[in-house]
This record gives structure tokens, sequence and C-alpha cells, in this order.
């Protein structure tokens, strides 16, 4: 079985924090730089919490700037919902990726517990 893309593994890992599925310091191992900071404000208002159906990621697309360096983007889905994700990696001397941004585009739909 392949291994699966890095731009897909943490693709999900972003998911899961942005949706409140994983706690955000799930995430220390796996950012670097400002990352951890960014992807834990956006994080604070659940900007991927969905009422009902559970976001998925729906593609996943990637441009490669310099080797050991990956932009990428996802297209997440729930229900009728499309929002996007971006998102860079880069590949540290112990080889392993790690996440260096994180940012969400798309409208944004307010979530409260009150709903």
């Amino acid at each position: 079985m392949p291994q699966p893309r890095p731009t897909d593994v943490f693709a999900d890992l972003l998911l899961g924090v942005l949706s409140g599925q994983r706690p955000v310091h799930s995430m220390l191992r796996h950012t670097v730089g400002r990352a951890y900071d960014e992807l834990a404000q956006l994080a604070e208002h659940g900007p991927l919490r969905t009422r009902g159906t559970r976001p998925v990621v729906r593609d996943v697309g990637y441009y490669v700037p310099r080797p050991g360096a990956v932009e990428a983007f996802a297209r997440i889905g729930a229900g009728d919902q499309l929002r996007a994700m971006a998102f860079r990696l880069e590949q540290s001397q112990d080889l392993r990726w790690r996440c260096t941004a994180v940012e969400l585009g798309g409208p944004r739909t307010p979530y409260t517990d009150d709903d």
C-alpha cells in the first residue's frame, strides 16, 4: 500500500483541529514557526465546525516552489458548504514534514452552541 502524500496527511490533521475534532496541541510537533499560533487563533472559533454533516477533505492540490517545500490547498466540504484551506509544508533536516503556515478562505458561517 503506498504511503499517503504529506499534503493529504496534513489536510486531514488541520481539518481535525479546525473542526474541533482534535485539540490544537496535537499539532505541536507538526508545526514550526508561527504556524502553531496561526492555527490556534483560527481554531479558537471552530471555523470548520458544522451542525450535522461532518466536514471532509474533498480535494488537495499543491505546488512545489523548491525541493523540501510544498504550498498546498484543500477544499473542505460539509453538506453543500465548501471552504478553502491553504497551508505550507517544509521538510526539516530529520526529513519530517512540518506545517509552517495555514490560512482559511471562503464564506464563514458563525457557529454557536445556542443553535
